[in-house]
């Protein structure tokens, strides 16, 4: 039996089950938690008392509250597979903000089981078409005074009319604590509990040290989690007191999962629409026609040509590519990992997780990288030659990748047995700082 369905049960012991589908207006009835509040005002069936309709068991439906970090399109486009997954048997309700939010608004529109609602979020902040860290952290600490406690109250009423059973969230902070003051069940699914869960030994020793500052902040950005799964193309062992977390590749949206790999003989990019224009001239003398994404239509510049932003046919172009030269996003490199193109990545000095993801790739043996802010044409051309070195590796990844099943069994579960204890780690603080070069690292 669902949250909801428990909340209210009526003579025979029959359950009572709000109906969501289609949701009722104002003007044809109010909801409330539990049941369908029948006789709304005007309405001609209104008899002055409310009155609950029973109905059966329906355990394969369930109402999930799900949030996501608004920045950038990795979130959105791994919250938009999940949704895609469910929205057949559970009524959605999704938290977000900035990018993702017109993202998902845009997909999602007339889906009568899922309502996608904007909400204060932090985003990265940039100076000079650079990373700027110290504003970046600036704003973060000025969203938790300032608007978390606020957004936390009013995500409790929203979880409350809505009849939650289940929330999900992938690296947002407020919908973690409206549940676990409503007493609901919270699975967590991003990349960046890789910082607190996974060994990273392999790493160079002052990103060890990042990853570690890092994870204060995703443990206090992420709290009460019942159960944890980390979405990452990369996999290595998971430190001692995490092996509960549940290891799975990048969310794969079905047109990924569904394109078929060729070879047209042109370089793909996608970048963010702060790249400087230095590390735009690099591509122009690769050697092969280049597609770029991300920084918006403009005129052609020699064998360059720039697109807006279309998934379908960024979709075709990544499938039809010769290789990708890229920022270094975990659910980009996903894809083209499933889709077997090899990768030239190119992280921002200042963006640390993008480094590690690099380093990951590197040592797959799937890719090289550079740091955008010093790439040039010679880094580019010397990756173009060496694209068959990557293709024996890339063989054996691509089409084995996708984590979506095991997400999907993940939440499935936790809906199955919604009292079960936290997992370990809803209260485990970052263990100690790595060593540095001096002490044994």
């Amino acid at each position: 039996m669902s949250r909801n369905e428990r909340r209210r049960e009526g003579e025979n012991g029959l359950p009572y089950r709000r109906v969501c589908q289609p949701r009722p207006t104002p003007e044809r009835a109010r909801c409330w938690p539990g049941g369908f509040l029948v006789g709304g005002r005007g309405s001609r069936h209104n008899t002055g008392l409310a009155h609950f309709i029973p109905t059966l068991r329906l355990p394969s439906m369930a109402h999930i509250a799900i949030s996501l970090c608004g920045e950038g399109r990795g979130h959105a486009t791994r919250i938009a597979t999940l949704t895609e997954r469910l929205r057949d048997q559970h009524d959605l309700l999704i938290f977000t903000s900035a990018d993702a939010l017109e993202f998902l608004s845009r997909r999602f529109a007339g889906d009568a089981r899922i309502r996608v609602v904007g909400i204060p979020g932090i985003v990265f902040q940039y100076s000079g078409g650079r990373l700027d860290v110290t504003r970046s952290i600036a704003t973060g600490l000025d969203y938790r005074a300032r608007q978390l406690g606020p957004l936390v109250d009013l995500l409790l009423g929203e979880l409350d009319a809505f009849g939650a059973d289940l929330a999900v969230t992938d690296f947002e902070p407020a919908l973690p604590r409206a549940a676990a003051r409503q007493g609901i069940p919270l699975v967590s699914v991003d990349h960046q509990h890789f910082l607190l869960a996974y060994d990273l030994s392999s790493l160079p020793w002052w990103l060890q040290w990042q990853a570690w500052l890092m994870s204060h902040a995703v443990w206090m950005y992420v709290t009460g989690a019942t159960d944890t799964v980390v979405s990452a193309f990369f996999r290595p062992p998971l430190k001692r007191g995490w092996e509960h977390v549940v290891q799975a590749g990048p969310l794969l949206r079905a047109e990924i999962a569904r394109a078929t790999p060729g070879n047209e003989g042109f370089v793909l990019s996608y970048l963010r629409r702060h790249t400087p224009f230095a590390a735009l001239a690099t591509l122009a003398d690769c050697g092969l026609p280049v597609k770029v994404y991300g920084l918006g239509e403009r005129d052609a510049v020699g064998s360059v040509s720039f697109h807006a932003i279309d998934d379908r046919r960024f979709v075709d172009d990544l499938a039809a590519c010769r290789c990708l030269v890229s920022a270094a996003g975990n659910q980009l490199i996903g894809e083209a990992l499933h889709l077997g193109k090899p990768m030239l990545l190119l992280p921002e000095r200042a963006h640390a997780e993008q480094l590690m993801n690099s380093h990951f790739l590197a040592g797959m043996g799937c890719g090289d990288f550079t740091l955008l802010e010093q790439v040039t044409t010679a880094h580019v051309r010397s990756f173009v030659d060496r694209l068959e070195d990557f293709q024996p590796t890339l063989d054996a990844v691509a089409g084995r990748i996708d984590g979506t099943d095991d997400v999907v069994r993940v939440i499935e579960r936790r809906l199955a047995a919604p009292q079960s204890l936290p997992a370990p780690d809803a209260a485990r603080a970052p263990e100690g700082a790595p060593a540095g070069p001096g002490r044994g690292g």
